[in-house]
């Protein structure tokens, strides 16, 4: 996949999220409390992503999904360094998801109107729709900065498939090498094959439920090297 690099000037209410996917093994957890993990919290949500029946979002790298009350649109940057990480700015305030989609999709908003107001003139439609079980945890490393923590996420989606993500969250773009460090760090403590490239949730449901439209991503992003991104 790409490390796409965050946009210039970053987009409003937005923070660079830089992550790496991996597959958790049965001692990970274990591996996580000898680090000095904290586990946050253990909590289960439902996922449910829209597109245009052409998937104009998903072919252009933006993710759109509503989880549980709330919106949340993953928006890409320039082409950077190849890797197995990703980076995106993710957008949560519904202001600035509307303006981001109207821009995508060449369009004018309709107003004052929250995400779901412009889903119906947009084109927009479910895509996709997983409960996600989650157990969050927090770890600073030694001698990093502790006010960017590493987050690692341990996920099993209900149709069976269980993936991690070790992620860290930055407001500058001059903050992403060190993110990417910290988050090597933690990978080789846990063992993780960085090399590897790990489906994401949702591609793993549209490989496995929607086929049409996970041939259609392929189009696209086998020329790319995108991965369909769903945390």
């Amino acid at each position: 996949m790409l490390v796409d690099q965050p946009v210039a000037g970053r987009m409003a209410q937005g923070l660079i999220e830089v992550e790496l996917k991996f597959i958790p093994g049965p001692g990970t957890e274990e591996r996580l409390q000898e680090l000095g993990s904290t586990l946050e919290h253990r909590v289960t949500f439902r996922d449910t992503y829209y597109d245009t029946p052409e998937l104009r979002l998903m072919r252009a790298d933006y993710w759109l999904r509503q989880r549980d009350s709330g919106w949340e649109l993953k928006c890409p940057g320039a082409a950077g360094v190849l890797g197995p990480h990703t980076q995106y700015v993710e957008l949560t305030a519904e202001p600035a998801i509307v303006a981001q989609l109207c821009e995508v999709l060449e369009t004018e908003g309709p107003g004052d109107g929250g995400v779901a107001a412009v889903l119906g003139p947009m084109g927009l439609q479910e895509v996709a729709s997983f409960v996600t079980n989650r157990s969050a945890w927090k770890l600073v490393l030694l001698g990093a900065d502790e006010e960017r923590p590493l987050r690692v996420d341990l996920d099993t989606a209900d149709f069976g498939y269980t993936v991690g993500e070790v992620e860290v969250l930055v407001h500058e773009e001059a903050e992403v090498p060190t993110a990417l460090e910290k988050i090597h760090r933690l990978s080789n403590m846990l063992g993780v094959q960085v090399q590897e490239t790990v489906p994401a949730k949702l591609t793993v449901y549209l490989q496995r439920f929607r086929p049409q439209v996970y041939q259609r991503l392929i189009e696209v992003n086998n020329s790319s090297q995108r991965e369909a991104t769903g945390d």
